[in-house]
């Protein structure tokens, strides 16, 4: 059996490929979709955990979701693949479930935070 736990130092959410000319065209398309619970874009809620770029614009997305028992929980990996493949230059996308770490309230933004009157 190996042991799952992540090296001290190592970050629980992978960096995202910030610094790619796509970056910013799929966070857009991240906002557009929603949890149909919360009237808040996935993106901002910080259910999107990294948005990893490869030189051949595959794009692989990592996510969870605000509780594991989410209705929606089948559906929404598709919701987001949806949104990100028609862009233009993206090759394809994947989208992995996690719930490590755990959604928590202090993932959100502070646009969303304002949003739900958490602030």
């Amino acid at each position: 059996m190996t042991d799952q736990t992540p090296m001290e130092g190592t970050p629980l959410i992978a960096p995202s490929s910030t610094d790619h000319p796509l970056h910013e065209k799929i966070v857009e398309a991240c906002r557009s979709v929603y949890d149909p619970e919360i009237p808040v874009n996935i993106y901002d809620l910080g259910l999107i955990y990294t948005i990893a770029i490869d030189d051949e614009n595959a794009v692989n997305i990592t996510m969870t979701l605000t509780a594991p028992g989410c209705p929606v929980a089948g559906e929404m990996p598709g919701w987001v693949a949806d949104a990100v493949e028609p862009l233009e230059g993206v090759k394809h996308v994947d989208v992995e479930m996690t719930f490590e770490p755990q959604w928590g309230m202090d993932m959100m933004s502070d646009e969303a935070r304002l949003e739900l009157g958490f602030m």
